[in-house]
């Protein structure tokens, strides 16, 4: 029987809905303005041919997003409010003792799979129809299919057992099994940033060493000025797949691996390389990395936290017609329900990571010895990607955590920062 938390649950859920789609249409007037009227500085930056692109590939997107974003939400009203779930959890507890750990378990990872298998189309649609219409996609419908199943097995081989475990400690653990999960999950973080170059990242590309010249001779040095040590430095081929390109690095100590995109080599000159893993290391050495891990630690202690404090309630489960305490409903319906919360937050986490941005864009220059690498750099990333230089100030609190081109440059060459300073 639904009772008032319910509906309590369908008003966060539509109020972040509007939120979201109101932010949406501000970013299009806003995007459409500019594209008539274009800022000096974006006009110094961008041709008018590239400019109408990527403000057509945003305005078609921000569409697209409006209506995942109504979809999504529609269907989690459905679906908590016509019965389905509390049925399903009678339906799998009737597979082995009734609430058992692994029927909870297996409840909760088939309806998520339910939830992903809704968005197969959504997805379908953004590859073939909107990245194909702008040059973007590079993959076929097999290869496309084959990810998602790959994608399936996985969760299966590791996101079930991890379930099951935390499932378990609710029951053996005592009152404090909500910090035992916090510690279970961000044990396995870190071991899925050693594995996962080795183990799983294979199942989708392929990693290749960068071969001996000019480009990795340079990385090479740079790593050894700026104290920066990897185990390797690889090539990914994500050109099979997109032309959209990214560097990053994964692992840590001598588990260390600095990975760049295939695309992103093709599109940049060796010395903007050089500046843009500058800039990856800047993370690195401004201890970046640590402060993101310890806020993550942070979150999943208050996360699960909260995930106990609302398990324990009779009336959580009960409201949406589970029985009172049940474990495995508890932690379902707080991963459909806790983004209703947490998007009011996203403009904090994004103003940090605009921050870590600019800090590590000063270490670039300052490793490079001139600030012209990293811009040539950001500013042929913006071209390719079709990056949108004005967004609204209001959306990109909320959704953007990278400073706009504008914004970088301007903090680059003058020193200035500020938001959207135009």
């Amino acid at each position: 029987m639904i009772g008032p938390l319910f509906y309590i649950a369908c008003g966060l859920v539509l109020a972040r809905l509007a939120a979201a789609c109101a932010l949406s249409a501000l970013n299009r007037r806003h995007v459409v303005r500019c594209r008539a009227n274009p800022p000096p500085a974006v006009v110094a930056l961008e041709d008018e041919a590239t400019r109408a692109k990527s403000a057509e590939y945003t305005l078609v997107h921000s569409r697209f997003g409006d209506l995942t974003d109504i979809f999504d939400a529609g269907l989690v009203l459905v679906v908590l409010g016509c019965g389905v779930l509390p049925w399903a959890y009678g339906a799998v507890s009737r597979w082995g003792t009734p609430g058992s750990v692994w029927t909870g378990a297996a409840f909760v990872f088939l309806t998520m799979t339910a939830f992903s298998a809704c968005s197969l189309p959504w997805d379908a649609w953004d590859q073939f129809s909107l990245e194909e219409r702008f040059g973007f996609n590079r993959t076929t419908p097999g290869r496309w299919l084959l990810d998602k199943v790959k994608g399936f097995v996985l969760a299966l081989i590791l996101g079930f057992p991890v379930l099951w475990a935390l499932l378990a400690l609710v029951r053996r653990a005592g009152p404090s099994w909500w910090l035992w999960a916090a510690g279970l999950v961000f044990a396995l973080q870190v071991i899925m940033l050693v594995i996962y170059p080795h183990v799983i990242l294979p199942w989708f590309n392929k990693l290749s060493p960068l071969p001996d010249g000019e480009l990795r001779s340079r990385l090479l040095a740079l790593g050894q000025r700026t104290g920066f040590r990897a185990g390797a430095i690889d090539v990914i081929d994500g050109s099979k797949r997109s032309n959209h390109s990214n560097a990053y690095f994964t692992g840590f100590g001598r588990f260390r691996r600095v990975v760049l995109y295939d695309t992103l080599i093709a599109q940049l000159s060796a010395a903007e390389l050089e500046a843009v893993l500058a800039h990856e290391i800047g993370h690195y050495r401004l201890r970046h990395i640590p402060q993101r891990i310890g806020f993550s630690v942070v979150m999943l202690v208050l996360g699960f936290g909260a995930l106990a404090w609302l398990a324990r309630a009779p009336w959580f489960t009960a409201d949406f017609g589970f029985p009172p305490q049940a474990e495995a409903p508890a932690f379902l319906l707080f991963v459909m329900l806790s983004g209703t919360v947490s998007f009011w937050l996203t403009p904090l986490s994004a103003a940090w990571s605009r921050h870590h941005e600019y800090q590590a864009d000063r270490f670039a220059r300052e490793a490079m010895g001139d600030a012209g690498p990293m811009v040539g750099a950001l500013r042929r990333l913006s071209e390719t990607n079709l990056s949108n230089l004005t967004p609204h100030p209001l959306y990109s609190a909320f959704h953007y955590s990278h400073p706009t081109l504008v914004e970088r440059e301007s903090a680059l060459v003058g020193g200035a920062r500020g938001p959207h300073a135009l």
